[in-house]
């Protein structure tokens, strides 16, 4: 790979034949740039299309903006049916743009075809199984977007009166219910919008409480495992909280005698995963706990992996005093790409007073129920995300929860820690498992044979791509030499994960008989390797970069 290489930039691979008579695209030269082509500062009329796009997906695809431009500017629309108003008289004219905005003028087929090019590219569960430890990306049940779309749901506005809206409200009180019986915590703000943004608004929470403890500037500390996920330093960090990390065993938990000599007077909490990141449930959390508590401190849960616990063991029951939950993880909401994403948080009863608001209440009527937004919380940390969170995701988890019921979630965590388990006892007679503690619903493989015949574990990760598979999460957690994390979740069949078994010795097979297949792959893929570094230092945030 080049130095010269960027983001969605193909390698070494061949120029596409001919597709229902229209020209082959050759694949860019080595160096070229494909999704750096200039647009017009001005859309003309007779403007042609920039680019032939193959059909199948592969090859260069243009930024939407570089399609086409028609000169008739757009959709045209009717009459808006009020009196006009001249624009000078709404608009200065020093306060209006003094060129065109530039937006794609591009037809409704052009635009569905764009985009049907970019799923075809682009990874999912309807292509194959996706094992991306640490992520959970399990199946996205189907009636979930069906429920969302009904018009009760999907027509209804934020700034509707309460009364109208009581459906939505109930879902949302109900939603909090099941979550809180789930967790064992006693409120849950449903507000925070990603999981990161649950982390931020737990840990504001825990600041709010120390301050009125009078010990708000002193407890400035967060306590981190070092197999954490990057969040949460990074929240403590936008919280304006120091974190220190504690080290962990040979086998991956937390070292009891290193997080000892780090509690004191001056931390706020302690921020945990159980099962931690290797898939590895504390043994020693009640433990953990009672010392987090005795010096003062709380006890924050990362709900990443609770997808291995619901319905078998409570985060409150462990001691935890506030939790998020990555509603995209553990009930089946989409990731998203970004977003939109749901983190609820949640907490015991001495912090509830702080949560964001508004709440949703109930109030017994003497004819029916009522329910309501509360925003008399003077204790509040305030607003964290406009309106009460992103809706349509609370949507779909509520009707996933619906769907299984509380047997039914039980199973679900049975199921994924079964499956995990079952690929761990096959792939460890390829490559050695990082911990001998027994495995919840992830685990971890350590590539370090491969890595001494000149194979990476990023390597292998590609090469999977060319048998239908996504990778697993590649050198995390950093505990772990040549680290490959693995998470099949609950809805893979047997076949699915044996498929998998045979895909990863046929490759252990090619690093020792034909190591360059497996260190230049992927070579089945509409795009060839990626310069990520180059793409994580030189990132273009605009389409014109």
């Amino acid at each position: 790979m080049t130095t010269d290489q960027t983001v969605g930039q193909s390698v070494d691979q061949p120029a596409e034949a001919p597709v229902d008579g229209q020209p082959a695209v050759a694949a860019p030269s080595d160096g070229a740039n494909i999704d750096a082509a200039p647009m017009a500062d001005s859309v003309a009329a007779g403007d042609v299309p920039v680019a032939v796009q193959h059909p199948s997906g592969s090859g260069p695809e243009r930024l939407i903006n570089e399609l086409r431009h028609h000169p008739h500017g757009g959709p045209q629309l009717p009459p808006v049916g009020v009196p006009e108003q001249d624009l000078d008289s709404l608009i200065p004219a020093n306060r209006r743009r003094r060129s065109k905005l530039g937006l794609p003028t591009t037809s409704e087929p052009e635009i569905l075809r764009h985009f049907g090019r970019l799923a075809r590219r682009t990874f999912s569960l309807q292509e194959g199984l996706y094992p991306l430890g640490s992520c959970t990306m399990k199946y996205n049940p189907a009636i979930n977007e069906a429920l969302v779309r009904l018009d009760g749901f999907a027509q209804i506005h934020p700034y509707q009166p309460e009364d109208t809206v009581q459906g939505a409200l109930r879902l949302l009180y109900e939603l909090e219910e099941w979550l809180k019986e789930i967790t064992g915590m006693d409120r849950i703000s449903l507000q925070p919008a990603a999981g990161a943004h649950g982390e931020w608004t737990g840990l504001r929470i825990i600041q709010a409480y120390h301050r009125d403890q009078g010990e708000g500037a002193q407890r400035d500390t967060v306590l981190v495992p070092d197999s954490a996920h990057g969040t949460n330093p990074a929240s403590a960090t936008l919280a304006g909280l120091k974190s220190v990390t504690v080290k962990s065993t040979a086998q991956g938990l937390v070292d009891l005698d290193d997080y000892r000599s780090k509690l004191g007077p001056h931390v706020a909490a302690i921020m945990l995963t159980n099962p931690n990141t290797l898939g590895l449930f504390e043994r020693d959390i009640a433990e953990i706990a009672s010392l987090a508590h005795a010096a003062g401190a709380l006890l924050y849960y990362d709900g990443a992996n609770l997808n291995a616990m619901v319905g078998v063991a409570r985060p409150a029951d462990m001691g935890f005093d506030v939790v998020h939950l990555n509603l995209h993880k553990t009930f089946s909401t989409p990731h998203g790409g970004g977003g939109p994403g749901a983190g609820p948080c949640g907490v015991r009863d001495r912090l509830a007073a702080y949560l964001p608001v508004p709440t949703v209440e109930k109030r017994e009527d003497a004819a029916a129920s009522r329910y309501f937004l509360d925003w008399d919380r003077p204790q509040s940390i305030g607003k964290v995300r406009s309106f009460v969170g992103n809706f349509a995701v609370l949507v779909k988890a509520y009707a996933y929860m619906r769907a299984y019921g509380g047997d039914g979630l039980r199973q679900v965590a049975m199921d994924a820690v079964l499956n995990a388990n079952y690929l761990k006892a096959l792939l460890g007679r390829t490559f050695d498992i990082a911990s001998s503690e027994p495995s919840m619903h992830e685990f971890v493989l350590t590539t370090k044979k491969a890595k001494d015949l000149g194979v990476r574990n990023i390597d292998l990760a590609k090469r999977l791509l060319d048998f239908g598979f996504y990778a697993p999460t590649v050198s995390f957690p950093l505990t772990v030499p040549e680290a490959l994390m693995v998470e099949p979740t609950e809805t893979e069949s047997r076949e699915t994960l044996d498929s998998f078994v045979a895909a990863v010795e046929q490759i252990w097979e090619e690093v020792q008989t034909n190591p360059d297949v497996v260190r230049h792959a992927p070579h089945e893929t509409p795009v060839g390797r990626l310069d990520e570094v180059r793409a994580a230092r030189h990132p273009k945030l605009t389409w014109r970069s």
